[in-house]
């Protein structure tokens, strides 16, 4: 009987695997950074290639390093950034364009004009989402006006979309499988928490063809098959990052909630089946549920967290040593009053100085 099951945690900065056993004890892990891209000011991109290579690469080192039989796994279960959109050619499996990342603006204008429109009161109501380029729905957009000929293939079903767990999916299943969960479609500005189906008027709205776009099942659901090593593996579980984190944080009742802290940090409180909307800010979210019931959760963001740590790493030459050192500056209280100082000695590039003797730390 297969005793161990296999986590695919696929992130804005890296993609990690980790192999668990039947106690819920780690085996093993693996865990692989691939590149931000940067094309202009505001606009964040990641190569799907490379999300799905760095992916794999853990998934088999895991396998490798622990020395389970790959027999002896049950199930793998896929959880991911959301909102990060990803269209390709259905026949070459082949994206057409970089993934557009949450994080990126590039498409606030295109959110203005549904503003415009008026459908700021729809796009809350439908989605439960506040209307923001954050979302995928303005991302696919920007990708069919900008790549040509590919809002035609769409319409014929030949480009597809997905956030990062449908481009995984379709990758471990050979291109069997074009489909997502609840969590991570109402992370697309385009779904209907209520009615649990894309939102036609919001569809013609940005002239998103239906077809390009995936089935939507239950996060907990067999959704295909991945095979390694000549044996079969299904995959039996999807939910978006923060919704699989409150899940992991056993977070199953009304009134519950957590808070984790990563590339950015969120808040989300389950709300069991009452669908609750926010008069300040708060987005309405369906959270990881088991069985055809649907739970809801309020969810609140800071987009940008540990980010802005890899970011003076790898893009400022801020700090070179992000990675293993402490790179939070101390307040220095000095006769003149308080500045910012280096944390450690040796600090590339301190704010503020401090002079021995002269202040003390706050």
């Amino acid at each position: 009987m297969a005793r161990y099951i296999m986590a695919l945690d696929q992130g804005t900065t890296s993609s990690r695997a980790i192999l668990f056993d039947e106690a819920q004890n780690m085996v093993a892990a693996a865990q692989r950074e691939f590149a931000q891209i940067y094309p202009q000011e505001g606009w964040v991109e990641h190569d799907p290639m490379e999300i799905w290579s760095s992916q794999y690469s853990v998934m088999m080192e895991v396998i490798a390093k622990s020395g389970v039989a790959v027999a002896d796994i049950a199930a793998i279960g896929i959880t991911n950034q959301r909102e990060t959109t990803i269209l390709w050619d259905r026949h070459t499996g082949r994206p057409i364009y970089n993934a557009i990342v949450w994080q990126c603006r590039r498409t606030a204008p295109i959110v203005d004009e549904l503003l415009q429109k008026g459908l700021d009161e729809h796009i809350r109501t439908t989605t439960g989402l506040v209307p923001d380029a954050y979302f995928s729905a303005s991302k696919i957009k920007w990708i069919l006006d900008q790549v040509p000929g590919s809002r035609e293939a769409a319409r014929r079903g030949d480009v597809l979309f997905g956030t990062v767990d449908s481009w995984l999916l379709w990758k471990l299943t050979g291109g069997k499988t074009h489909a997502t969960d609840r969590t991570n479609a109402s992370r697309t500005m385009l779904y209907n928490i209520e009615t649990l189906d894309w939102d036609d008027t919001l569809l013609k709205e940005l002239d998103i063809p239906r077809a390009m776009l995936p089935q939507v099942m239950e996060s907990s659901h067999i959704f295909g098959t991945t095979n390694i090593s000549g044996v079969d593996i299904p995959v039996a579980g999807i939910a978006g990052d923060q919704q699989a984190a409150l899940f992991g944080q056993c977070c199953f009742g009304e009134g519950q909630a957590k808070n984790t802290y990563g590339t950015g940090c969120f808040l989300l409180m389950n709300t069991g089946e009452r669908l609750c909307r926010s008069q300040n800010g708060l987005v309405t979210t369906i959270a990881a549920s088991v069985g055809s019931q649907v739970q809801y959760a309020l969810e609140g963001s800071v987009f940008v967290g540990g980010a802005v740590i890899q970011w003076l790493r790898d893009e400022s030459a801020f700090s070179p040593r992000a990675g293993t050192r402490s790179i939070t500056p101390r307040k220095c209280r000095t006769p003149a009053g308080s500045i910012w100082c280096p944390p450690s000695p040796g600090w590339a590039r301190p704010i503020g100085t401090c002079t021995p003797g002269a202040a003390s730390w706050a």
